[in-house]
């Protein structure tokens, strides 16, 4: 199994009027930085099964590019367990109900390097993960085995297939 956990695209730093946070979109820069580093990854990431996201604008922006870009046609689905106040743990469920499968889980900071952790067995996350930053994780058909660090990828910055732990 394998996993991608991505943080979502830089949003618009203003709230629209009469909404909250939940409704900021994707700036167009970032629409467009996203789109050309998720094309730089996709075939790294190959095909995948299923595609999460959390229920706000900008990570279902961000899940939206990124199923464009890789032409998945299957599910993507919003789920609360991406919310940005949701414990890392929350996601397990979901991961062993498809523990068959590719996933990719879109979410927030600091969500996303915790839940990278947490699968890794590490105390915290030592890479910054910034906006639209792609964490790859594998995992043999053990369940109980740690996940391992396919390429940790930050647009603009070289792909890391290592990490100090």
């Amino acid at each position: 199994m394998r996993i991608f956990l991505v943080r979502h695209g830089d949003a618009d730093a203003e709230i629209p009027e009469g909404l909250g946070d939940e409704a900021r979109a994707l700036t167009a820069k970032s629409r467009q930085q996203v789109h050309g580093h998720f094309a730089s990854l996709a075939e790294r990431i190959g095909a995948v099964s299923l595609v999460l996201t959390s229920p706000l604008v900008r990570a279902v922006q961000t899940a939206q590019i990124l199923s464009d870009v890789l032409h998945h046609d299957g599910l993507l689905k919003a789920h609360r367990s991406l919310l940005p106040d949701m414990p890392v743990g929350a996601i397990d469920a979901v991961l062993q109900e498809h523990s068959s499968a590719d996933v990719i889980l879109v979410g927030h900071s600091p969500s996303m390097g915790a839940m990278a952790a947490h699968l890794m067995g590490l105390q915290s996350f030592p890479k910054q993960v910034n906006p639209g930053t792609v964490i790859g994780l594998e995992r043999g058909e053990d369940p109980a085995a740690q996940w391992k660090l396919l390429f940790f990828a930050a647009p603009g910055q070289p792909l890391v297939d290592q990490i100090e732990r």
